[in-house]
């Protein structure tokens, strides 16, 4: 199998019907022998009962939620079930072309890239609501990541097959599909501009908290990246820090107390400042943050993933 097309469907009835022979379309000629796998998300339109008329025409493998899990479960179960040598991922709203997809196989293979993420140069949505969030989004996630992608949530991406069975796509995580890879020792990132569609039936099922999700997700994913398999490396230096500062300022206001006595000068009581309060409560969110470390520390060691390494190659 050279390639593997996995499209996650929420209602959408009437574009499967046009995207399908679309596919087709755009792949005949190229000498590629493909399947087309579709995970229905937990639609409650008539979504399925198309997909089983379009699979006794065209290579489909597909399979069918209980409920809605979201795009990342669906990409992840596409991942598992994909047999093809590349594998390309695209929406099924007919807002991606699949006449895209030759050229960004082609850059996999003649340039060596690893992923090539497609860029919606020119969108056609709504300028407030989608493209400037979008370019906000899209900045702070080239910050954070140091992947310079201009839309690192555009759906439309072509993978090397290792790519996709190195990676875990969980919760909403589908928007750093490139982070993810990068982490996973898959550096090698490319970008195509790409056709960008208007939408042609139904409505956007992505609303604005997509936006407050992803940078949540965006912090978790540079948190696990970074402190995943040392967490005490995060906690315990702040908690250390939080307590030498708390246990300092407590022995400094003692210290000054005791010799302003011995001298017999007036002093004041040490309870009374409110600066032994507030070093009071640094020494225990010192402590505090120095446990959670070693709590998290013991997790990992004795986590199940503690030792999954990927590796590139064998001997």
């Amino acid at each position: 199998m050279d390639l593997s097309i996995v499209i996650s469907v929420l209602n959408e009835e009437e574009s499967l019907r046009e995207l399908i022979p679309w596919i087709k379309q755009a792949l005949e000629g190229e000498d590629l022998e493909y399947e087309i796998i579709i995970i229905d998300d937990g639609s409650t339109d008539r979504s399925w009962t198309v997909i089983e008329q379009l699979a006794n025409e065209y290579p489909i493998r597909a399979i069918s939620f209980r409920r809605n899990y979201g795009k990342s479960a669906a990409l992840y179960c596409g991942f598992e079930m994909a047999q093809g040598s590349y594998v390309v991922t695209m929406d099924a709203d007919l807002q991606d072309s699949p006449e895209e997809i030759p050229a960004m196989i082609k850059m996999i293979k003649d340039e060596g890239y690893d992923l090539v993420s497609g860029w919606k140069k020119k969108r056609h949505d709504n300028f407030f609501s989608k493209n400037i969030p979008s370019k906000i989004y899209n900045a702070t996630a080239r910050r954070v990541t140091k992947i310079k992608l201009h839309d690192m949530n555009c759906g439309l991406k072509a993978y090397k097959r290792e790519v996709v069975k190195n990676i875990e796509v969980y919760g909403e995580m589908h928007r750093y599909i490139p982070y993810l890879s990068k982490n996973a020792g898959f550096s090698n990132i490319g970008e195509k501009v790409v056709a960008h569609k208007a939408r042609k039936f139904g409505k956007s099922k992505f609303g604005m908290n997509r936006f407050i999700n992803g940078f949540l997700d965006l912090l978790s994913l540079w948190f696990l990246s970074r402190f995943g398999k040392k967490p005490m490396h995060f906690f315990g230096l702040i908690g250390s820090l939080t307590f030498i500062i708390g246990a300092g300022t407590s022995l400094y206001l003692i210290v000054q107390k005791i010799v302003t006595q011995s001298k017999g000068l007036p002093f004041r009581a040490v309870t009374d400042q409110p600066l032994f309060y507030i070093s009071l409560v640094a020494l225990i969110i010192g402590v505090q943050l120095f446990l959670s470390g070693f709590i998290a520390e013991l997790v990992s060691r004795n986590s199940s993933e503690r030792n999954n390494y990927k590796i590139k190659k064998r001997l």
